[in-house]
């Protein structure tokens, strides 16, 4: 008889998601195969997993991971169908609604997982327990807030500090003094998120004291607290983003009076090291994602190049300068998954579609230069080039349609070298820009998103590519403050 065997870690949110799906699978299978659970973790919380979820599938335990060894799942939940023999008929890591149907569909079962069931329609996993076997004991399954723990540091508290909770830069040491200063009159327990991938509890205290190391002032609070919320947001998918091989980092824009209130950075040098609102409240998130969701370079976050962005990422709108209306038009912050910026110049165009023409061939590079249709992008226009625009009557919509209408892939670069984006071409929209047969890179102007941000001297504008889009891999959220 056939057999699905699911391996599943207890304190796997994934996993977790995945549990009453396999149940509604077991039950449906009615003799054409069996489920079995096979677990990572030991028998305790291994049992409290199956009362919290309601499993009815059987469930053992793989204590010495003989069974995770034998199939080697890089992560879980994984799902494994077996003929008679025990062969392998298929196999998928993580939890997708799709590949839960199409594994009951292949069982002869009706689809387990709706689309508009209030649940995502995929999440990551988390590494395989039998791949972290240094990794300290696996907490058990329902893990209760608690304060930060304290420790007496006799050493050099600057170096021990970096040592522990840092990246290669100093941190400043998160004394109780100063971690109670930066919580205010706060609940030091309130909840704000879990952050992936460990799905750490991100305490209010937690955060403070994070905030501190980064050399944060009190105030940053009102932002970086929601901040914490938005990057934890299932639409942003942060756990891909910090897990993945991509130059990925979390890209944060400030929008709204808050920009003066806290002493954010609009204008020149806007990427840069110009203002201590936006270094600060960047390094701050950081090293939340290490100290909390535990994604050390090296470790978890597996970037093949990386990005300086990891160091900090915050840059503000320049509204007083855009002759249009700003990105979102109150306090808020907007997170975008991308790359480092790329810039370019264009010092001598006088007219809208010339000035264009320039952004073209830097939006046709996003992801890969023959890869087209899913990418996105954020293009931010100088205050300089954005006035040029304008005086040509190009409102902020036009310059994004304008862009879509006129990026493309000539055609003729796709000459069967079998190159990354060449298999998919097939797929690809065909038109023509100036003559030239293309392919659409954007398959909708709204993968194009635009923000005036930077100095008021200097004709230089930016475009910063996506990762992984839409509901597998990472979407732009907002969030007003």
């Amino acid at each position: 008889m056939a057999r699905i065997l699911f391996f599943f870690e207890t304190d796997c949110p994934a996993c977790r998601l995945a549990a009453p799906y396999v149940s509604r699978l077991a039950a449906a299978l009615d003799g054409r195969g069996v489920v079995e659970g096979i677990s990572q973790d030991p028998e305790e919380p291994t049992a409290a997993f199956v009362a919290a979820t309601g499993a009815t599938f059987a469930v053992r335990w793989d204590p010495e991971f003989h069974l995770s060894r034998k199939y080697d799942p890089q992560f879980v939940p994984a799902f494994y169908l077996l003929d008679d023999d025990d062969r392998i008929l298929r196999h998928s890591f993580g939890f997708s609604k799709a590949d839960l149907n199409d594994l009951a569909a292949q069982m002869g079962a009706a689809p387990v997982a709706s689309p508009d069931d209030g649940n995502p329609a995929a999440k990551p996993g988390c590494s395989s327990r039998h791949r972290e076997l240094g990794t300290p004991e696996p907490a058990v399954y329902v893990k209760p807030v608690t304060r930060a723990s304290k420790i007496q540091i006799e050493a050099n508290s600057w170096e021990y500090c970096m040592n522990r909770f840092g990246d290669p830069l100093p941190v400043v040491p998160p004394t109780v003094e100063r971690v109670a200063l930066m919580i205010g009159d706060r609940d030091p327990l309130d909840l704000i998120a879990e952050v992936p991938p460990n799905y750490a509890a991100a305490t209010v205290e937690k955060i403070a004291a994070n905030a501190v190391m980064a050399g944060c002032e009190p105030a940053i609070m009102r932002v970086l607290l929601p901040l914490v919320r938005a990057v934890c947001d299932e639409r942003f998918n942060v756990h891909g983003v910090q897990a993945t091989t991509h130059f990925a980092a979390p890209l944060v824009v400030v929008n709204g009076p808050i920009r003066h209130e806290l002493g954010f950075a609009s204008d020149s040098n806007v990427f840069s090291n110009v203002a201590r609102a936006n270094s600060t409240l960047g390094r701050a998130l950081q090293l939340i994602l290490i100290n909390l969701g535990g994604a050390k370079p090296g470790e978890i976050d597996m970037s093949a190049l990386g990005n300086p962005g990891k160091f900090s990422f915050v840059i503000a709108e320049n509204e007083e300068e855009s002759p249009w209306e700003p990105f979102v038009s109150e306090n808020a912050i907007t997170l975008f998954a991308c790359d480092s910026p790329h810039g370019f110049s264009e010092h001598t165009a006088r007219t809208a579609p010339t000035l264009l023409r320039a952004f073209c061939p830097v939006l046709a590079t996003v992801w890969s230069p023959r890869v087209c249709g899913w990418p996105e992008a954020m293009v931010v226009i100088s205050p300089e080039h954005a006035k040029t625009l304008a005086r040509d009557g190009f409102s902020k919509a036009q310059v994004r349609d304008w862009l879509w209408a006129n990026t493309g892939v000539p055609i003729s670069d796709y000459d069967g070298d079998g190159g990354e984006g060449t298999q998919l071409a097939h797929t690809y929209e065909r038109i023509e820009i100036r003559g030239v047969p293309c392919y659409r890179k954007f398959n909708d102007p709204s993968q194009i998103r635009i923000v005036v941000s930077g100095g008021t001297a200097g004709k230089f504008s930016a475009v910063l590519g996506s990762w992984a889009t839409g509901e597998r891999g990472s979407q732009v959220v907002t969030y007003r403050l």
